[in-house]
């Protein structure tokens, strides 16, 4: 790691808040989930970084984490019919999980970028 790059923990925040993890200013995606070809700020290239799966992944495992307890407590406290919880636990489901997607993909991103990852690594 170069000594004027930002540390790990720095990086992932600033891709968290979907900002350059060089500089922390520029915009990292400039639609919902499009990688810019590069910061508005500092200029650092980041089109080339492709996270392909890894942002789903992360998700998954976030909404999975809230939402499992969400359910468990429900159906332990108010034991809710099961028509309820079949309107109920999807959307709320889908909600999370496109709100969660692009600050995944932004600190997927960022991480990878920390790494010196491109997305194209061969085994």
């Amino acid at each position: 790691m170069q000594p004027d790059r930002p540390s790990l923990i720095n990086v992932l925040f600033r891709g968290f808040r979907r900002r350059c993890p060089n500089c922390g200013n520029g915009r990292i995606l400039h639609s919902y989930l499009k990688v810019i070809a590069s910061c508005d700020s500092c200029t650092e290239p980041l089109g080339h970084i492709r996270a392909d799966d890894f942002p789903p992944y992360v998700t998954i495992v976030i909404v999975g984490h809230i939402m499992l307890p969400l359910v468990l407590y429900m159906e332990r406290a108010y034991a809710l019919p099961i028509w309820m919880q079949m309107t109920l636990w999807p959307p709320m489901a889908l909600i999370l999980m496109l709100m969660v997607l692009p600050l995944a993909k932004g600190a997927c991103v960022g991480l990878m970028w920390h790494l010196g990852l491109q997305g194209d690594e061969k085994q």
